[in-house]
């Protein structure tokens, strides 16, 4: 017996395959799927998942999820070149970046490679430790300097912008993180040792210089979850934030214009428009309150 996913997947295959759906167009997106289909979004997002394996449908920035165009055959390898890890990991890094985390899977990325499925487990053995590989790879684009900028603070401020440069050029990255249960990779770890080295001496405590090392990514990880659900928003609905705003503008002028919120009535309307504004605003305002913890510690 089919899966209630699998029924809805095989029903929008058959509306790609008889050319309803042509290549380059849009096809349901999550939330239209579990509204048509009466199903919840978790099982809507299985069909897009389901699709996206079967070499279906991609995710275009700007156009959200549409149907594929014909894939032609791998072309042949001359001889019996062997496959590296790493070309494994930038193929799934690549198919990460181009149609996010969720397209991620051992088939989809030795289709991208013109291998065979199987050819992969030579290098990972499933998909989590792929993603886990996928992760230190990315934080190893960059080497942090040794020993950096002079100062705590510039150290701190370095560290920070270059994560929040990564997480921008991998809007994936972001949702890996957990900070409850981190991932132990070498070169994500080797960032959190060198934002310790930055504080350390400054007369804190051991397990303040931790919390001061989390909070720090974290603020870099909330701003990037806030751009990577931005673009996710306009894939999906094809409205960019300003038309988004410029649509709500009679509702926002209503909710303001009775007086009971005037500190929000006099707020400029591109004050919170601009993510990386907020961002280096964040940053800068967290590191003056380190600076007050520092200058108390003597």
């Amino acid at each position: 017996m089919e899966a209630p996913y699998e029924v809805v997947a095989r029903e929008v295959r058959m509306l790609i395959l008889s050319g309803e759906l042509r290549p380059g167009e849009r096809v349901p997106s999550v939330r239209e799927i579990s509204r048509r289909w009466g199903i919840a979004i978790a099982t809507a997002t299985k069909v897009i998942a389901a699709l996206r394996d079967a070499g279906l449908v991609e995710s275009k920035v700007g156009s959200g999820t549409v149907v594929a165009a014909p894939r032609r055959p791998p072309a042949r390898r001359e001889g019996r070149a062997v496959l590296t890890k790493g070309q494994v990991l930038r193929a799934a890094v690549l198919v990460a970046d181009g149609e996010g985390v969720q397209a991620v899977s051992m088939r989809r990325v030795a289709v991208e490679l013109g291998v065979g499925t199987m050819s992969l487990y030579r290098h990972v053995q499933s998909k989590d430790e792929l993603l886990t590989e996928m992760v230190d790879a990315v934080f190893g684009e960059y080497e942090l300097p040794d020993p950096g900028p002079a100062g705590w603070r510039p150290k701190l401020e370095l560290i920070a912008r270059r994560q929040w440069e990564l997480c921008r050029r991998h809007l994936w990255l972001a949702a890996t993180v957990s900070f409850t249960r981190p991932l132990l990779v070498p070169n994500l770890t080797a960032q959190t040792e060198w934002t310790l080295r930055a504080i350390d001496g400054l007369g804190l405590p051991t397990e303040v210089c931790v919390r001061e090392a989390l909070s720090l990514h974290g603020l870099v990880i909330a701003a990037a979850r806030a751009m990577a659900d931005e673009v996710e928003a306009e894939q999906e609905t094809g409205v960019s934030l300003d038309r988004w705003w410029l649509d709500k503008q009679r509702r926002a002028d209503a909710l303001l214009a009775d007086g009971r919120f005037p500190l929000l009535a006099a707020v400029p309307g591109d004050a919170v428009a601009d993510l990386s504004e907020l961002f280096e605003y964040s940053l800068a305002r967290h590191l003056d309150g380190v600076e007050v913890l520092v200058s108390r510690s003597g």
